[in-house]
């Protein structure tokens, strides 16, 4: 029966040189000091990272209560910490990036926007009031939609009137 090891995305260099699946020679590496972990994972090769691995993995088949606080620590460091898959995707400073960028493009679009009404056509003749008003009576003249519309018993709407 298998104990139950560390979660993390580094192969167990044990498990590897015992099936012979590699070709290399396995190097031993020297034990390293588990206080401090979360400093020197980083700077540490893969191969240390896999020693260490080991050494925890060795060191929790122990009972939890006998480990000590560094040895704590380091476990859940090494399998929960933020390193491999579960290193921050962003640097410190990227929000400030994106809000000025952001604001760099509402910028350039309203801009964009003025300019383009600068040179757009004159508003219809349709949407002026007086067309609208004038719409508004020929309605009258020809009846339209006697039920609800503009010509039925206490219509108090606006009619065609839109503009202001």
């Amino acid at each position: 029966m298998r104990t139950r090891a560390l979660a993390t995305a580094a192969a167990s260099h044990a498990d590897i040189s015992a099936s012979g699946a590699t070709s290399t020679p396995v190097r031993k590496v020297a034990p390293i000091s588990l206080a401090n972990v979360e400093a020197q994972w980083t700077k540490l090769a893969e191969e240390e990272q896999a020693a260490v691995h080991e050494q925890l993995e060795s060191l929790q088949v122990k009972d939890w209560k006998e480990l000590s606080l560094d040895e704590k620590k380091a476990a859940y460091y090494v399998a929960f910490g933020p390193h491999g898959p579960r290193a921050p995707s962003s640097k410190p400073g990227d929000g400030y990036k994106i809000v000025g960028s952001v604001a760099v493009l509402v910028a350039a679009a309203g801009l964009l926007s003025i300019g383009l009404r600068q040179f757009a056509q004159p508003v219809a003749p349709t949407m002026t009031k007086e067309w609208q008003e004038a719409s508004n009576e020929r309605a009258k003249e020809m009846k339209l939609n006697p039920i609800s519309g503009i010509t039925s018993e206490g219509y108090k709407g606006a009619g065609y009137v839109q503009s202001k």
